[in-house]
């Protein structure tokens, strides 16, 4: 008997070999490295975790490499019972068994809050896409806790989320020095959390965050699949908003389109949900200008022009190719022109081959200047955020392609010809009169034709 545990005892060393040469140091010495195995059999293995978090995390990342390794069960899960460790009584005196309220320690480099040093609302360029929601992000800087809280920011890579957040920090920092502010990504809370169960120092760490008066939290995200994770977050919301104290989140995505909790996306849902968009291209070009002018470089407007039509996904993409303009302009000693602009920046400029243009082409440059789904497009729901594109789609559609009504309105998902017909004859109408529509589908048209 001790040599078939001692068999599946080296079955689980094997096992940590293997995935120690596929993962970082930090991540096997922070979730692998403190299991142990209390009892092993050719049947099943026990293990002692020191919370239900490296359970969690065992799991959710190694159950494939686990059934290759250790035993299983007839349901072909890994036979393992988890023991999560007792916490280590600490040696105290009689006296530290009196109740003392721990002072929080602001200014503990754990809990630094670092801000980037040109987020500032002043840096961030204002367009149609994103007036909206830096309105409700300087207001919520302004009055802390009393406006819109929480306030929800979500939208696509490289748009500004990120900006905005540091920007409230910074207001908030400069105009209320008293308020406690920090701002930290949700991985970030993930690892602190994770450190302070290792550490029995929990408590300490709830008691700092529920001091906050402000707490911006980025790429809410990556929560999503990390349930314990998720509820401490959510107590830290439920009790920083019963005090009246400022949330922000940003996301990539909005609040019902998140795999969290109910509870988790109500409570996010419960102030305002702020949608940033893809600048239209008259702001793109003046952000070229802006980030232009603090390098120094000077861009004729015929080339930034040029530049924003070809990038327009991504306004990171931009500062990008803007840095790699100034280094090629200062290192050959010429000026920036559009020939070689488009010979610098090659790769980075989005040409999309000539292809014949079709239904479901249309539809993902829709979604993506409306930030929604494709499957929306085709599906049947009338709120006004996905019946609008899907008419702007249709609009589209009989513009661009020439094949029948019928066949044309079964690509959205079984709608009849008049559906179409009547969405074209909307939309040519309204494009008429609403400038800020005739330049969405004129960027939908460009990233089709180009």
């Amino acid at each position: 008997m001790a040599m078939l545990a001692r068999h599946s005892q080296d079955a689980w060393s094997q096992f940590l070999t293997y995935i120690e040469e596929r993962c970082s140091s930090a991540e096997y010495e922070n979730w692998l490295a403190p299991i142990k195995v209390l009892d092993a059999s050719t049947e099943e293995i026990t293990l002692e975790v020191p919370n239900i978090f490296v359970r969690e995390y065992l799991l959710d990342n190694y159950r494939r490499d686990l059934v290759a390794f250790l035993p299983t069960r007839v349901t072909g899960e890994p036979a393992i019972i988890f023991k999560v460790a007792d916490p280590k009584k600490p040696n105290v005196t009689i006296e530290t068994l009196d109740p003392i309220v721990e002072p929080v320690d602001n200014s503990s480099s754990q809990y630094e809050c670092l801000l980037n040093p040109n987020y500032l609302f002043g840096n961030f360029i204002e367009g149609p896409s994103n007036q909206f929601v830096k309105s409700a992000a300087f207001g919520v800087a302004a009055r802390p806790g009393r406006s819109y809280n929480p306030l929800f920011i979500h939208g696509g890579v490289g748009l500004g989320k990120t900006h905005l957040l540091h920007a409230i920090g910074h207001e908030v920092r400069e105009k209320q020095k008293k308020l406690r502010v920090q701002c930290i990504t949700t991985e970030g809370f993930i690892n602190d959390l994770v450190d302070n169960l290792r550490n029995k120092s929990v408590d300490k760490m709830k008691r700092f965050y529920r001091s906050l008066d402000v707490l911006l939290v980025d790429d809410i995200q990556f929560l999503q699949s990390r349930k314990n994770f998720e509820d401490e977050l959510c107590n830290t919301f439920e009790a920083l908003i019963n005090q009246n104290k400022q949330i922000v989140i940003t996301s990539d995505k909005p609040p019902g389109q998140l795999s969290l909790s109910e509870r988790m996306i109500a409570r996010m849902e419960w102030g305002l949900v702020a949608h940033i968009g893809v600048p239209d291209l008259e702001t793109r070009v003046a952000i070229l200008q802006h980030k232009a002018d603090q390098k120094g470089l000077r861009i004729p407007q015929k080339v930034a022009f040029f530049i924003a039509e070809h990038i327009y996904h991504n306004v990171r993409q931009l500062e990008g190719a803007l840095n790699r303009l100034n280094a090629y302009s200062r290192l050959m000693g010429i000026d920036v022109t559009e020939e070689m602009a488009e010979k610098t920046l090659g790769e980075l400029l989005q040409h999309i081959p000539q292809k014949r243009i079709t239904v479901e082409n249309i539809m993902k440059s829709v979604a993506t200047i409306y930030d929604v789904r494709v499957s929306d497009l085709r599906g049947t729901s009338r709120t006004k955020e996905i019946a609008f594109p899907r008419q702007v789609a249709m609009y589209l559609a009989k513009e661009m392609i020439n094949d029948s009504l019928m066949k044309l309105s079964s690509s959205f998902g079984g709608k009849t010809h008049s559906t179409l017909l009547h969405a074209w004859k909307k939309i040519a109408e309204q494009l008429e009169k609403d400038e800020l529509l005739r330049r969405q589908v004129q960027m939908a048209r460009r990233n089709l034709e180009m």
